[in-house]
């Protein structure tokens, strides 16, 4: 056989694994919109009964869940909501510039073996299932932070979202949201320590040749990189956040309030956590008010995501 049809059937075999790679990539895309859509489906089907069905009913299940404080779905589901964006926001909040520290200490300033430790470390935390993360709070935590939060509503009580006495056992959304900070610290940390990893080295050396200091390559090479990824990194910190169930459950002292007293218990509760805590006692129709609420939380995780998407467009731009 000649070489030139070695070559042509080389050529041949190429193109056929081309277009059976394409055709898997393109199935596992259809895949993805798929399940997405069936989940959308089975969460409105299933909250049907609560949207379409007998209204007095309705008002009855959702008053026995809140003992009367509310009797119909959005004044349920609304404050649910908003300590769920509360939490999550605080929880952002607090991890956010922790992670990037530790992702540009460990990128750019820690010695090489530090480095490598530091990054298994951060691997590790991520991999901790969040019951060891919510009796890690309730047990060690809720107590070990009183002194800090009752000195704080002391000092700063002024400020409304300080406003005390401060509780004890500190079961509260400020408690809660520290955990949760340290639960998506890590997976913050990791993806923008890869982000920060990639600038490329010859922008790096530019600067300092130029006379920049460190900070000052991180500042004008390193951080206009990694913005776009440490943005997308900070939105799926902030996905797991809405979406966590077993460590607010365990830790916060549930409430059915638009309060943003931070410091006092039985102020706010999420959506996961409610539904956790009152689903094993919910008849049918109690169960699709739950699986209500979880189609908010759905579409909320959505539009964050979304939003996400389109700032990291914008930031790559």
């Amino acid at each position: 056989m000649s070489s030139q049809d070695n070559t042509a059937e080389r050529h041949g075999s190429g193109k056929t694994a081309d277009k059976v790679f394409k055709g898997v990539a393109y199935g596992c895309g259809i895949l993805i919109l798929v399940v997405l859509a069936a989940v959308a489906l089975f969460l409105l089907f299933r909250a049907w009964p609560l949207i379409g069905g007998d209204q007095k009913a309705n008002s009855a299940t959702i008053s026995s869940f809140t003992g009367g404080k509310a009797t119909n779905f959005w004044q349920y589901v609304g404050p649910l909501l908003f300590g769920t964006v509360l939490v999550s926001a605080l929880a952002l909040l607090i991890s956010f510039f922790v992670s990037v520290g530790i992702a540009l200490f460990i990128s750019h300033y820690a010695p090489k073996k530090l480095a490598t430790v530091l990054s298994y470390v951060v691997d590790l935390l991520a991999a901790i299932p969040s019951v060891i993360y919510g009796l890690w709070g309730g047990l060690v935590l809720v107590p070990a932070i009183y002194p800090f939060w009752n000195w704080l509503s002391k000092t700063f009580g002024w400020i409304p979202i300080f406003a005390g006495p401060a509780a004890n056992p500190s079961r509260t959304v400020a408690t809660v949201s520290v955990v949760l900070a340290v639960m998506i610290l890590p997976i913050i940390t990791s993806m923008s320590r890869d982000i920060f990893l990639q600038t490329p080295r010859l922008q790096e050396e530019a600067a300092l040749a130029l006379g920049a200091t460190r900070w000052e390559m991180v500042k004008l090479a390193v951080l206009p990189f990694g913005k776009s990824g440490v943005v997308s990194a900070s939105m799926l910190g902030l996905g797991r956040a809405l979406g966590e169930t077993m460590a607010v459950l365990m830790i916060l002292s549930p409430g059915l309030n638009y309060s943003f007293k931070l410091l006092q218990a039985s102020q706010n509760q999420t959506i996961a956590a409610n539904i956790a805590a009152q689903y094993p006692e919910a008849n049918s129709l109690g169960v699709s008010a739950l699986i209500g609420t979880g189609l908010v939380l759905f579409l909320i995780t959505f539009v964050v995501n979304f939003t996400a998407r389109k700032i990291t467009e914008k930031a790559s731009a």
